[in-house]
Order: structure tokens, then C-alpha cells, then sequence
């Protein structure tokens, strides 16, 4: 299976490709080549001096698309209606989206599209064929550079369509410590985009440090 990161050179991005191209063929993509270049000899050079192979090539984020089974999109908001604009090739793939829609005013708040939730608002913007689910929605940029801690998060997943969203949590569960759990269909994204918000308000006024969420 290979992975493809379309904005895979911002931090979540950066993150995700430490994490997942020691375990997974990870095509890393960008609107400028040059710099999914630069951050795959990054995540390189950091495994390497800790004794990690890892597989991982820069590309476009056309790149990223054409030459993987699995899209992760790793994109800001704001970002998802242009940037999904600018590319195709999406059908038959799965599409993970961590997106979350939300604005820091007085306090972090969700502010949800029409559709209800970003992953919805991506099923609207791709072709019918494309399957799509919500995962790793309240794991912190910082976490997932955090390469000396383990990941010991619960992730819940989203998606209409059983048999991808079981091969989005064995990506989940292969990953660290974090464990996947089936959030139901895709209607329910919101709900779980939503938590995000909630937990940056919660390390803001207990003035703790990227907190997760666990299910126990």
C-alpha cells in the first residue's frame, strides 16, 4: 500500500511522514515540488540518526495523488476547496481527511461548512467513487514531531464505506501507540471535529500542553 500526503510540507504533514514513512511507501506532496523535496531529506536524515529506515519521495500534490492508494489530506481548512480544485485522479482511492473547520476568536470554536463538517464538505467536492473518511482529527502537530513519545491516542474514524474505513484503522493501529475505533458513517465526522476545538480550549485554560483524548 502507498500513502500519499497532499500538503505534506506543513506541520501536521511534516509530522504524519516522520511517523508513517518508517512503516508505509509514502509518496510526500506539496504545491511546490522543491519543498516536499526538501522535507523528505529531512524525515531522512532525522530517522536515520536514530537507527530508521524509512520510504518516502517528494513529489507535487498531483504527484501525490496519481501515485497513491491512500490520500491523506493535510491541508488547513481554508486551504481544502482551492487545493482539491487544482488536482484529479481521486476516484477509487481512499481519502483520509484530518480536517478540521474551526477559528480561534476569544476561544477556539468550530465553525462547520454547509455540509456540517470538512469531511462531508470533501465528499461534495470529489467524485462519487471516492471513498472517503475522517481520522486523526485531535492529534496535535506537535505530537506527531514528537518522535522520543510515544502516541498513545485514541483516533476515531469515520466513513460510509466499511471496507475502507477498516483499512484506514489498520493504518491507525499500525502507527505508534494510537488506537482506532469505528466512529460509525461519515455523517458523524462533526462530531468528531468538533472535539478538536474542544480540547485546545481545555490545554488553554488548564494550561496543559497538546492534549489528546483516550477511550477506555
Amino acid at each position: 500500500m502507498k500513502i500519499g500526503i497532499v500538503g505534506g510540507t506543513g506541520d501536521i504533514g511534516e509530522g504524519m511522514a516522520l511517523r508513517l514513512s518508517p512503516i508505509f511507501d509514502l509518496v510526500v506532496g506539496s504545491r511546490e515540488k522543491e519543498k516536499a523535496v526538501a522535507t523528505c531529506q529531512m524525515c531522512t536524515s532525522t530517522l536515520k540518526t536514530r537507527g530508521h529506515e524509512c520510504s518516502i519521495t517528494g513529489v507535487s500534490n498531483q504527484e501525490a495523488v496519481d501515485n497513491a492508494d491512500v490520500v491523506i489530506l493535510a491541508i488547513p481548512f481554508k486551504h481544502v476547496v482551492p487545493t482539491l480544485e487544482t488536482l484529479h485522479g481521486f476516484e477509487d482511492k481512499i481519502v483520509i481527511s484530518p480536517v478540521n473547520p474551526m477559528e480561534k476568536r476569544e476561544f477556539f470554536t468550530f465553525v462547520p461548512p454547509p455540509e456540517g463538517s470538512a469531511a462531508l464538505m470533501v465528499k461534495r467536492l470529489l467524485p462519487p467513487e471516492v471513498k472517503i473518511c475522517s481520522a486523526f482529527n485531535t492529534i496535535a502537530a506537535n505530537r506527531w514531531k514528537a518522535l522520543d513519545e510515544e502516541l498513545s491516542y485514541s483516533v476515531p474514524v469515520c466513513g460510509d464505506d466499511d471496507g475502507a474505513k477498516q483499512e484506514v484503522m489498520a493504518i491507525v493501529n499500525r502507527i505508534s501507540q494510537l488506537k482506532a475505533f469505528n466512529a460509525g458513517p461519515l455523517a458523524v465526522s462533526s462530531m468528531v471535529e468538533s472535539l478538536t476545538p474542544l480540547v485546545l480550549n481545555i490545554a488553554r485554560y488548564n494550561k496543559m500542553k497538546d492534549v489528546g483524548i483516550q477511550f477506555r
